[in-house]
């Protein structure tokens, strides 16, 4: 069978948070099959936990925030999309703030993080969430869908009217059958104009950010040196948003999402909405010897040591 995963030991960082700019020490602890993934305030006496759960999330501006109670846990979704890119179903996460560290600005440092410390199998079987017919929501002109397929493929449509946005692709299709999560995606960074930022702090959001953690834009081009990581950074960091944002239902998709213009608010209203509808989804197991089964999935995922 295909096996739950956490991680072989603890590791731990320490970061800032991109919209506090709070210093903050993360640990990644191992943890036991079908515990799923929890973030706990170590900054918090009594009630200090939070699952990582669709229906826990609280806010959707600018980053995901999820909340149990009085607790809340920001800028989760980067995380949750190494978890997912890694496959690790179980795991405890402790905060010594509210926010987890942006590191660079992508996925990459977190995949690092469990890289150095490997990835461990459990004795449980892996479950996923199996599309059965198409789910679609929509806020304005922007749509996200979830539609059956075999495996797991996202495509996202990236809508910006900008001098330097126009020159890179603006779509993004991964069959993460034959794509590797690690290399073709988890690299690539946060962004936003540089004009922009004034506006975000004065309502205190990005008051950590910098060209350490995101790419800036000015009105002609990228400023950071070096460049983009790659040739469609852009597009790729809103699939590793929405990857992450999905993975909160708590298990991978075998599916295929598409997203025109999604954010955090409209991935999560997905979730949700796919939740409700109890007819367009299952969950299901796979043997290692079923014929029609998603394990080409972990395939380009890490390989347990």
């Amino acid at each position: 069978m295909l096996r739950q995963r956490t991680i072989n030991g603890p590791v731990h960082a320490i970061g800032i948070g991109v919209h506090s700019g709070a210093k903050v020490r993360m640990s990644l602890r191992p943890a036991q099959a079908g515990s799923g993934i929890q973030f706990v305030r170590s900054d918090l006496e009594g009630l200090n936990s939070v699952r990582a759960c669709a229906e826990s999330v609280s806010d959707t501006a600018l980053s995901t925030t999820i909340s149990q109670g009085p607790i809340n846990v920001a800028t989760v979704e980067h995380l949750m999309s190494a978890l997912w890119g890694l496959g690790i179903d179980n795991l405890v996460i402790e905060l010594s703030s509210e926010e987890v560290p942006i590191m660079d600005g992508s996925a990459a440092p977190f995949v690092d993080m469990i890289n150095s410390v490997g990835i461990l199998e459990l004795d449980e079987a892996k479950q996923f969430i199996r599309i059965n017919r198409e789910i679609s929501v929509s806020q304005g002109e922007a749509t996200a869908s979830l539609k059956p397929y075999s495996g797991f493929k996202a495509g996202y449509t990236f809508v910006a009217n900008h001098p330097v946005f126009n020159r890179y692709p603006k779509y993004a299709e991964l069959d993460f059958g034959a794509t590797s999560y690690e290399a073709s995606v988890s690299g690539a960074r946060s962004f936003g104009l540089l004009k922009e930022l004034p506006q975000a702090q004065a309502i205190n959001k990005c008051l950590g950010s910098s060209l350490e953690n995101a790419v800036g834009i000015d009105d002609d081009d990228v400023v950071n040196e070096g460049g983009l990581r790659y040739h469609d950074e852009f597009v790729k960091h809103k699939l590793l948003d929405a990857i992450g944002d999905l993975y909160l239902l708590g298990r991978p998709i075998v599916g295929a999402f598409e997203g025109y213009m999604s954010g955090h608010a409209l991935n999560n209203k997905l979730a949700r909405a796919l939740l409700r509808c109890d007819d367009a989804w299952d969950v299901v197991s796979y043997n290692l010897d079923d014929q029609a089964n998603p394990q080409e999935i972990l395939i380009k995922q890490a390989a347990v040591e």
